[in-house]
């Protein structure tokens, strides 16, 4: 989770410029019931990880905004108010296939010294919150990405262009022009997010009436547009593939810029399409919510008035309510609000979960135990006690691993991904054992002895089954060492009868003559040995392994079950 720290001074002066007092105990107390986590709160500082859902608490600003409506029951104000604007932003159609959402605002006469606010303070939080901003909505710029410039050093109107890689412009931090070609491949950020523009041959920037580029998104911005101290007029450009997203990162910078006394100015987009929208659209979402759901969910009945309060903690605004839905009007930057739940747990929060009433079950929640619960109890149990550590691994397999490297061949046919990610996820696993040896691959550079036990759902012909598998890596002990183990291990899952015999050469990892299978009543059960060192190698482990695989459906049905 994003996690944000901010002075509680800086808290104090936002506050006290809409003449609320700032209690540290109360931000404290009632906070984390906003679904966040306080890890610390002082005088000097509040540390909050602040909930994926929730990228509108992600700046000291923004979360100011919120502690009015939820701390204070200041009356919410779900809209942003906006003026005309007169510049204008164009977006060539060939964008459309290179990054087709891009947006723009203007906030002017932004003003934090008034309010005892240092230059260094105001920065240092704009450029936190587009970094946070990036992370939690933008996915690494890859759905959005923002650039925040100084109005007063450019000519509008604005122009956003698809050019060469040998177009050239002077990036931030850069004493001197680079080509885009050379951005990509030298500029830190360049190196960092040249992977978003990879396969293009195409690149967008924007430039200003003298074309003087103030963006090359998502990766840098020119130089010339950097906010400084003296910086009062703000242009903000978020550029993208996912327009909520987009358009949420916008009206958040600007609320932040609000917050210092700025007047959101707006901007006329044309887009690749040649659609002409209005940009920041400051107007609140109203949503209808089911009376019925929400009854069903919460479990009681609330009043209009207990509605009206809960919801406006939340920052919306409580609108109508007739037998069949309540009308509520919430801010168009909330990215979290996707279906009518999300706006009952609003409600559920502004309200107080512990004033929701009381009731009961109306079903059985009592569980009932799987049949192999006893089962696998006793068997973690009994390798915890032979020193084996517990671990898991991933359910998805390859060729390679499975069958091709430990000799193993596949029982009935193999469960494939249709459209694998990686060549090293391309079927369910139908053994435990390559997974165990591909831990100890990546943890060989760890101290001897190391023994590892997986308890586990493997898929043959289809259909899951539980196994067992436990591998050690020791220098000394051989088929003595795993046969001693596997004696104890059968002892305690109350294995009175059972043979140990001999496998045939080449079938599976093992060692020749080094390795045996377990029958129980005339079921084979498991095998264990010494795993080959050739097939070792192929894990690139060069160190003595002994191990083995079992079912434990096999063993729950040759076993009566003692307990």
């Amino acid at each position: 989770m994003p996690t944000i720290s901010v002075e509680q001074n800086l808290i104090a002066k936002l506050l006290a410029k809409h003449k609320l007092e700032h209690n540290v105990a109360q931000i404290a107390d009632e906070l984390p019931l906003l679904g966040t986590d306080i890890d610390r709160c002082d005088k000097q500082m509040l540390d909050i990880e602040i909930f994926p859902n929730r990228p509108d608490l992600l700046s000291g600003e923004t979360l100011t905004r919120a502690i009015r409506n939820f701390v204070h029951r200041q009356p919410a104000q779900p809209t942003i108010d906006t003026v005309p604007g007169k510049i204008t932003l164009v977006v060539e159609p060939q964008l459309a296939r290179i990054r087709p959402v891009i947006l723009g605002a203007v906030v002017r006469n932004v003003d934090y010294n008034s309010m005892g606010i240092t230059a260094d303070t105001f920065i240092k939080s704009l450029m936190d919150h587009q970094e946070k901003l990036h992370f939690a909505l933008g996915r690494g710029r890859k759905r959005a990405s923002i650039g925040v410039h100084d109005l007063a050093k450019l000519s509008p109107p604005f122009f956003v262009k698809a050019v060469s890689g040998d177009t050239k412009f002077t990036p931030l931090a850069a004493t001197k022009p680079m080509s885009i070609s050379q951005v990509l491949m030298e500029h830190p950020k360049g190196i960092d997010y040249a992977h978003l523009l990879e396969g293009f041959d195409k690149y967008p920037i924007i430039v200003d009436a003298g074309e003087n580029v103030l963006s090359f998104p998502p990766v840098i911005n020119g130089d010339h547009t950097t906010v400084t101290e003296d910086t009062r007029d703000f242009f903000i450009d978020v550029t993208g593939w996912d327009a909520r997203a987009c358009e949420s990162a916008l009206m958040l910078i600007a609320l932040q810029l609000q917050e210092y006394g700025g007047v959101i100015e707006t901007v006329e987009v044309t887009d690749c399409l040649g659609v002409k929208n209005t940009l920041p659209n400051g107007s609140g979402v109203q949503h209808e919510l089911p009376t019925s759901m929400l009854k069903g969910l919460l479990g009681s009945e609330l009043s209009d008035d207990a509605v009206s309060v809960a919801i406006n903690r939340m920052g919306g605004k409580f609108l109508s309510q007739d037998n069949d839905f309540i009308t509520l009007e919430m801010p168009r930057w909330r990215f979290d609000i996707l279906h009518p739940v999300d706006l009952i747990e609003d409600i559920a929060i502004g309200h107080g979960y512990e004033d929701l009433g009381e009731d009961i079950p109306r079903s059985p929640m009592t569980a009932r135990p799987r049949k192999d619960a006893n089962l696998l109890r006793r068997v973690g149990n009994s390798m915890q006690g032979i020193g084996m550590m517990q671990i898991q691994s991933l359910t998805l397999s390859n060729d390679d691993d499975q069958f091709n490297l430990v000799r193993w061949s596949n029982v009935g046919e193999v469960t494939r991904i249709t459209n694998p990610i990686t060549i090293d996820h391309t079927l369910l696993r139908q053994y435990l054992l390559p997974g165990l040896l591909r831990l100890l691959s990546t943890n060989r550079h760890h101290d001897l002895p190391q023994s590892v036990y997986e308890i586990g759902t493997v898929v043959r012909d289809h259909k899951n089954s539980v196994r067992l598998a436990f591998l050690t890596a020791e220098r000394s002990g051989g088929f003595a060492a795993v046969r001693g183990r596997i004696q104890a291990f059968l002892r305690d899952i109350g294995a009175n009868e059972y043979d140990i015999l001999p496998l045939p050469d080449n079938e599976g990892p093992w060692l020749s003559g080094r390795a045996a299978k377990v029958v129980i009543g005339g079921k084979h059960v498991g095998c264990f040995g010494e795993i080959d060192p050739h097939i070792a190698e192929h894990f690139e482990l060069n160190v003595p392994l002994n191990g083995a695989e079992f079912s434990l459906e096999e063993i729950a049905k040759a076993i009566p079950d003692p307990v």
